[in-house]
């Protein structure tokens, strides 16, 4: 259900990118009892972020977690456009949090 919801969200995304996606948002705890279509936002914006933007690094370089997706905010974007997304992350978007921690 996840790789479905994971496909209508997304439907661009590379094939060994949403196996990623959907085995992080199937082995998060914090994801696990999500609906599908949650579950699967979640892990993509997170698997994105980590994967696709510098915000890792930034976090390494002492920036705290808002600081850090402030900056990389244009770049997740425009990979999940890539990835036929139609929605974007906002700077103050309820939740551009990836269910887990950093």
């Amino acid at each position: 259900a996840v790789a479905a919801a994971l496909a209508r969200l997304a439907p661009r995304v590379p094939d060994f990118e949403a196996e990623a996606i959907v085995d992080r948002a199937l082995a998060s705890t914090g994801l696990r009892g999500a609906a599908p279509e949650t579950a699967a936002w979640l892990g993509m914006v997170a698997y994105a972020r980590h994967v696709f933007t510098d915000y890792d690094s930034l976090l390494e370089e002492g920036y705290d977690q808002d600081s850090a997706r402030h900056f990389v905010l244009d770049d997740l974007n425009a990979v999940l456009a890539e990835w036929g997304v139609r929605r974007q992350i906002g700077e103050d978007e309820p939740d551009s949090s990836d269910g887990e921690p950093a």
